[in-house]
């Protein structure tokens, strides 16, 4: 069965699928034609309760921008929820939330239906975030106009891990914080990517590497290895616990 993804935002059309949107190209849109996954975004105004659509108001206590309102957020994900009946994993995209790496990708990557809450303005009732209790999630340290494009990101980043969405099945477990495999140095990690190369074999000078024109599969595993711990050394010292 498709995993089911629902978006609850005020702007749905950004998540039209049909219009040359993020998730209407590429590996998103090949993993929807081809069944692996299913996407619908719900328009949390329809949830207002008000001839206005009005889902926003000014803060207690006063200060600058709007704050989403607690009933139609809440009624909203009661609606959606209640047309599946497998079970949702509920997530608020806010910059308050833990960061998406890439074990959480591959958590939510297993589950069968996410809820996606993506908030505006000034952000959401307090109230209403405590009642649904949502996995809050952040894209980095910094702040963008809303949850939408931090909803994308995570829907990509999940729908690519899919089985059958990749071209080639290894192909995800190779990307940058991918887990290496194997026993020896550098097994279990989550290192960058090496670099790569294609044709033509010099350019401007610059030649690709001997050793991945030798054919020697072992050699060329090796020194992929050797690289992408070279290049997380001098990059992300972090992921190796150096930083």
């Amino acid at each position: 069965m498709a995993m089911r993804i629902d978006i609850l935002t005020t702007f749905p059309e950004m998540f039209g699928v049909e219009a040359p949107a993020a998730l209407g190209l590429s590996i998103p849109a090949r993993a929807r034609a081809a069944g692996l996954v299913e996407w619908h975004a719900t328009d949390i105004r329809g949830y207002s309760g008000n001839k206005h659509h009005k889902t926003d108001d000014r803060p207690f206590g006063g200060g600058p921008g709007m704050v989403m309102m607690c009933q139609p957020v809440w009624d909203a994900v009661q609606a959606v929820e209640a047309m599946d009946p497998r079970r949702a994993t509920r997530i608020l995209l806010t910059p308050q939330g833990v960061p998406l790496r890439q074990g959480l990708v591959e958590e939510l990557a297993g589950r069968e239906r996410l809820v996606l809450i993506a908030g505006h303005y000034e952000g959401i009732d307090e109230r209403v975030i405590e009642a649904l209790s949502p996995m809050e999630i952040s894209l980095g340290d910094y702040v963008i106009s809303g949850g939408e494009l931090a909803a994308m990101v995570l829907m990509d980043a999940v729908i690519r891990l899919l089985p059958g969405a990749l071209g080639h099945e290894g192909s995800a477990a190779a990307d940058s914080f991918g887990v290496v495999g194997g026993k020896g140095e550098g097994a279990g990690e989550r290192l960058l990517d090496c670099p790569h190369y294609t044709k033509p074999r010099e350019w401007m000078g610059r030649s690709v590497p001997e050793v991945l024109l030798s054919g020697d599969h072992g050699r060329i595993a090796a020194w992929r290895l050797e690289q992408m711990r070279e290049r997380t050394r001098a990059r992300r010292p972090d992921l190796l616990g150096g930083g």
